[in-house]
């Protein structure tokens, strides 16, 4: 299955093959790996360089991950079954420098999440980010501090067979990857005028 996007113009390797699969390997990702992504999730830029992200880590079969995979909700659990890592993105609301609440640290955990998911790729896994979870739910499981949110909570493994998955899901894994052209995205004078650099 050939999931690579089809760019209208070159891009590296490592962002075209990135997409996020739902059907994942049972098999467990070495801890070499795991490190490495965080790695990269720490290196990545951030406002003030406050570093707001923090991430929880399980790994199957580990009480870590059970909690996490709890509080995915209905949609989500079924995919997830075979997922041998699940993380949450967390992030620092209070800024350092002002004590107030920063208006970065969601863009900020999003670029080391974006860092994190590159780094996967280019050791031989994917991710796959969700929404549909409780945080409340996962804030009560992990004792997490009021300053900090939980953001999203990422699928790592190897990619898997679709067939494993649901039909209704099966044929979301099996569909052609699409994005917004350029002209919709890229404005120049004024807010939804075409750029002319596209």
């Amino acid at each position: 299955m050939d999931k690579t996007a089809k760019t209208t113009y070159p891009i590296n390797d490592l962002a075209t093959n990135r997409w996020s699969p739902r059907a994942f390997l049972k098999k467990p990702v070495e801890q070499e790996k795991l490190v490495s992504l965080f790695e990269a999730a720490r290196w990545s830029a951030s406002g003030g360089n406050e570093q707001p992200w923090r991430f929880i880590a399980g790994q199957k079969p580990d009480d870590t991950w059970d909690k996490i995979y709890s509080a995915l909700n209905e949609g989500n659990q079924p995919w997830n079954q075979d997922v041998p890592v699940l993380l949450v993105a967390c992030g620092n609301r209070i800024s350092s420098w002002d004590g107030g609440v920063s208006p970065f640290f969601q863009y900020d955990v999003g670029q080391a999440v974006a860092h994190l998911s590159i780094e996967a790729q280019s050791q031989g896994l994917f991710v796959h980010q969700m929404g549909g979870f409780s945080p409340g739910k996962i804030r009560e499981l992990f004792e997490i501090p009021g300053d900090f949110e939980a953001l999203t909570v990422i699928a790592v493994g190897y990619r898997g067979d679709p067939d494993t998955l649901p039909e209704n899901l099966k044929q979301r894994e099996l569909q052609e990857r699409s994005r917004k052209p350029l002209t919709e995205i890229v404005f120049s004078g004024k807010f939804g005028k075409t750029s002319e650099i596209i």
